[in-house]
């Protein structure tokens, strides 16, 4: 058999693997699962995402959310489709080049102590992540600032660049980091490369955006890790208030979490480095991995 209908997305998303009492195999029987492969969710995932309605790039750019509120969650690839199915109804989707899945490609800055990653760990306001991102749907790329702010606000500021990823910071680069922050230009260098697809969100009636981030790599020199199981989700509102996908979320029982893609990375190819602050949300992000990883050896 085959999954064909979005009820047993939620069953597979919600289901208790208790081994005491049920193999694994037997439950993939009893719900009717095969196949449970990371392909066949990219798939339906691309197939939702077809029935939103489109936005475009240019329409997009009075929602930019340059100075907001960043809420994140970690969700399971397998309830993505039902997800973007009880969306649809309040947002639209990005569409560039007529891609729905886009391709990013980051390498983020940091200094040889990785001081802006322990000033997240540490719960530090007035913090910054710095970044170089290339756009690869849209074919352009920034030098990027975030910096959260000691209201929790975050608020990014960039200039373009041409696409080349360089380990140490360029002039003008380093004349905009040090006009923009505190933090010296000759202290950064190139750390941790990150790849993913993204999905965009953007509500049809209120200043918020929502993106899912999908097929997660992580490259540190000789080490990469990758993460196609989950999806990390990042909500942005100009001020916290109601919202339709809060509203889904809470009913799968999602909860938000602090861990950036950066601090992700960095927990995952250094062993031992302090993660106190994101040992909730790590444990939470390797749960949802065992279980998927439980119901794919046993079909």
């Amino acid at each position: 058999m085959r999954i064909t209908n979005i009820k047993q997305y939620v069953l597979f998303s919600n289901i208790v693997y208790i081994k005491q009492r049920i193999s694994a195999k037997l439950l993939y029987k009893i719900l009717g699962f095969t196949n449970m492969n990371i392909e066949y969710f990219i798939k339906q995932i691309e197939e939702e995402a077809w029935r939103l309605e489109k936005i475009t790039l240019e329409e997009m750019d009075s929602v930019k959310l340059m100075d907001r509120i960043d809420t994140k969650f970690l969700i399971p690839l397998s309830l993505m489709p039902k997800i973007l199915a009880e969306a649809k109804e309040f947002y639209k989707i990005l569409e560039i080049n007529y891609k729905r899945l886009c391709l990013y490609e980051t390498l983020y800055y940091d200094t040889e102590g990785l001081d802006l990653y322990h000033a997240h760990q540490s719960g530090r306001l007035n913090r910054y992540k710095v970044r170089f991102r290339n756009y690869v749907g849209s074919n352009l790329s920034f030098f990027e600032i975030k910096h959260k702010n000691n209201r929790g606000r975050t608020l990014k500021t960039r200039i373009q660049q041409p696409n080349e990823f360089e380990e140490l910071l360029n002039l003008e680069q380093a004349k905009f980091l040090e006009e923009t922050t505190p933090l010296m230009a000759e202290k950064l260098k190139g750390n941790i490369k990150v790849d993913y697809e993204r999905i965009t969100l953007v509500n049809k009636t209120a200043n918020e955006r929502l993106t899912l981030d999908l097929n997660l790599s992580f490259i540190l020199n000789s080490n990469k890790v990758i993460y196609n199981q989950i999806v990390v989700a990042e909500i942005k509102q100009e001020k916290i208030g109601s919202s339709p996908i809060v509203d889904i979320f809470k009913k799968y029982h999602l909860r938000p979490g602090s861990i950036s893609k950066y601090c992700l990375g960095v927990i995952s190819t250094n062993n031992g480095i302090k993660q106190n602050r994101f040992k909730p949300d790590f444990l939470h992000l390797k749960k949802i991995i065992n279980q998927y990883d439980s119901f794919t050896r046993a079909s």
